[in-house]
């Protein structure tokens, strides 16, 4: 019923600072904005999903409850978009699986810049529900423009989301069981504790449980992203050209991978890149 990730949502102080800084991460333009209902957005579509970047605006709830959150937390992520083909029977799901679904509500957003309208229809699940996982499941007709690369060594795609858990079989039976995400690899090691990976569509949610890591043990916590790359010593030479403080290249995890990580310039959000194994998935 789940298709893919839609988008995943970062919330900022500034906007024109952090579209500045994802410009330079992505190495694409922004491909949407839109501002409204407290709040000024920009929108990154890379080739299997989409990065939205929030920040408050105005006077209003809305906005209110964006500085309230930016006040407590800090800048990061806040929230996850899973893609559906059908809300309706998305909706009667979550409601099934006591996941407490809000009333469906049609959006609509036009662009700044093009004068373009986009339509869809969204419901979230109770954030009780998801321990503490702020999740919107959406349905849309169109798809949205794709980010125009600026330079060479550009970011693809996603290739992960990260989510840190205290629980791990509560949160195995959330996005296996209840959400109906396929668990691709559970996998558990003395150094890294606990890696539990779920397919969804071109891209994987990583559930991490590390021990002694998470006083809150009802509570999980959007951790992290990992972006695609084609060639990494590419878009590592032009990341540090362009001030972007990053490690150097190394060995992944996985076999045959090779990552890096970007430690500035992603508002606070865990980031790391990896060129794919040349080999099958």
């Amino acid at each position: 019923m789940i298709t893919g990730l839609d988008h995943v949502v970062v919330l900022t102080g500034d906007i024109n600072a952090a579209s500045a800084a994802y410009q330079t991460l992505f190495a694409r333009a922004p491909a949407w904005q839109n501002s409204g209902e407290g709040a000024d957005r920009v929108l990154f579509t890379l080739d299997n999903t989409s990065l939205e970047l929030i920040a408050p605006s105005g006077d209003g709830a809305n906005a209110d409850r964006i500085r309230a959150v930016l006040a407590a937390q800090g800048e990061g992520l806040a929230s996850i978009c899973f893609r559906t083909g059908d809300i309706a029977r998305m909706h009667r799901r979550l409601d099934r699986l006591t996941l407490k679904p809000d009333t469906i509500a049609e959006v609509e957003s036009r662009d700044v810049v093009s004068g373009a309208v986009l339509a869809w229809k969204r419901t979230r699940a109770a954030t009780e529900a998801t321990r503490g996982v702020r999740m919107f499941f959406l349905e849309r007709d169109k798809e949205r423009p794709l980010s125009v690369r600026t330079t060479t060594g550009s970011i693809t795609a996603m290739d992960h989301v990260v989510i840190s858990t205290s629980d791990p079989e509560r949160a195995a039976a959330l996005y296996g069981a209840r959400l109906g995400l396929d668990m691709a690899l559970d996998r558990s090691h003395p150094d890294w504790g606990r890696l539990m990976f779920f397919r969804c569509g071109d891209l994987i949610v990583e559930v991490t449980h590390r021990p002694g890591k998470q006083a809150d043990t009802t509570q999980d916590k959007l951790h992290g992203l990992c972006w695609r790359v084609a060639d990494i010593d590419a878009t590592h030479a032009r990341l540090v050209q362009a001030g972007v403080d990053v490690s150097e290249v190394r060995t992944g995890r996985k076999p045959g991978t090779r990552v890096v990580t970007v430690r500035s310039g992603t508002c606070g959000v865990p980031t790391l890149l990896v060129q794919p194994s040349a080999g099958p998935a």
